[in-house]
């Protein structure tokens, strides 16, 4: 059995932008954020494969200034945004680990 947590509206994250989230699911903190680039939504766990530390120091800044990649503050690591991917940095060839996310009526879930 699978449950669907809300964790934000499409319409509150900038095309290309990102969101952090912060949800608790039976008692566990479940910290992760959402990009949204090209019409498409992409999440994940906000921990760095690196170190495990959170890749934003800004609240909802997950991306380059360009908007292109997904940056870690930490270690300037970069990561495709639609694979997770490290393309550069200490943690190059790993990726971050991808949340199931789901669309509804201008909504956006997780999927658990």
């Amino acid at each position: 059995m699978t449950d669907n947590i809300f964790i934000s509206n499409q319409s509150d994250i900038d095309d290309p932008g990102s969101r952090g989230f912060n949800v608790k699911y039976h008692g566990v903190d479940i910290n992760g954020f959402v990009v949204h680039k090209d019409g498409l939504f992409f999440a994940y766990r906000n921990s760095c494969p690196h170190t495990g530390s959170p890749l934003d120091w800004v609240e909802h800044q997950f991306l380059d200034m360009d908007g292109s990649l997904i940056q870690c503050a930490v270690h300037d690591a970069r990561f495709n945004i639609e694979s997770g991917l490290c393309l550069a940095g200490p943690c190059t060839g790993e990726s971050l680990q991808r949340l199931n996310i789901i669309q509804q009526d201008n909504q956006l879930f997780i999927e658990i």
